[in-house]
């Protein structure tokens, strides 16, 4: 069963290929994306988020998953030398560098905990792949050419199992990633960054990180035990780390 509902003001898509697979793990799956998208939305007067940064809301009434995000955040903050932080020039909080893949790993969680083992979550691109698909093999993931405006290129294919994808770039979004040691220089550098970690919650806090750290991201991640990366430039060059060519099905870039 596959399931695609537009929330979090993206499409997010869950596919089980257990054949046991029913209506309501979809519907709590898509409710718990629901509930997240009410708490951690900066559009939203009412979440919590945005009570948290009114100052209607003190620390000492934040909700638990609020205290784990901020708590994560800061643990990002220091593993990634300070190129990831929630914190808007402004003064007010984003967390939605990190609530993302927090959030897809957590709906993984939700289905694993039903008895469930080959699935996938996807929100925005970024993905939880569990087990297998429903031939049988390892999912199969693709990485967009990010100077394709028709969004119909895909530059590599990954097959992957038991294993998170996130892509952080400026192709679909435009500047919304900064780096937070020069918030006003613009990242021109590069426009795609994708990072294969040991779940969607670790790969995405650390493509977000790498990203903001332009051309230097693509080593920093070459360095961390368990991640592989590839990273397009604004020329259309790209840079893989040295186990990513692993994952790959095919090699057009």
């Amino acid at each position: 069963m596959k399931e695609t509902r537009l929330l979090m003001g993206m499409g997010i898509t869950v596919e089980i290929s257990d054949s046991s697979a029913t209506k309501e793990i979809f519907d709590e799956v898509f409710s718990y994306f629901k509930y997240v998208d009410e708490k951690f939305s900066t559009y939203k007067n009412t979440s919590e988020i945005s009570r948290v940064n009114s100052g209607e809301l003190s620390e000492e009434f934040w909700s638990k998953d609020m205290k784990e995000v901020f708590a994560l955040a800061e643990e990002t903050k220091k593993l990634t030398d300070g190129y990831f932080d929630i914190i808007r020039a402004d003064g007010t909080y984003d967390p939605s560098g990190l609530v993302k893949g927090w959030a897809i790993f957590n709906a993984a969680e939700i289905i694993k905990r039903a008895g469930f083992e080959n699935f996938y979550v996807e929100a925005g691109g970024d993905i939880e792949a569990r087990g297998k698909n429903g031939d049988g093999e390892d999912w199969k993931v693709g990485i967009r050419d990010p100077f394709d405006k028709e969004k119909k290129i895909i530059v590599k294919v990954i097959s992957v199992s038991d294993i998170g994808i996130a892509t952080s770039g400026t192709y679909v979004l435009g500047q919304h990633i900064y780096n937070p040691h020069a918030r006003d220089r613009r990242i021109t550098e590069i426009v795609s960054f994708t990072v294969v970690g040991p779940n969607i919650y670790e790969a995405d806090r650390f493509a977000t990180a790498a990203f903001a750290m332009g051309r230097e991201g693509i080593r920093f991640i070459e360095n961390l035990p368990g991640f592989e990366g590839y990273m397009i430039d604004k020329d259309g060059i790209a840079t893989e780390t040295s186990g990513f060519k692993g994952y790959v099905l095919n090699n057009n870039l």
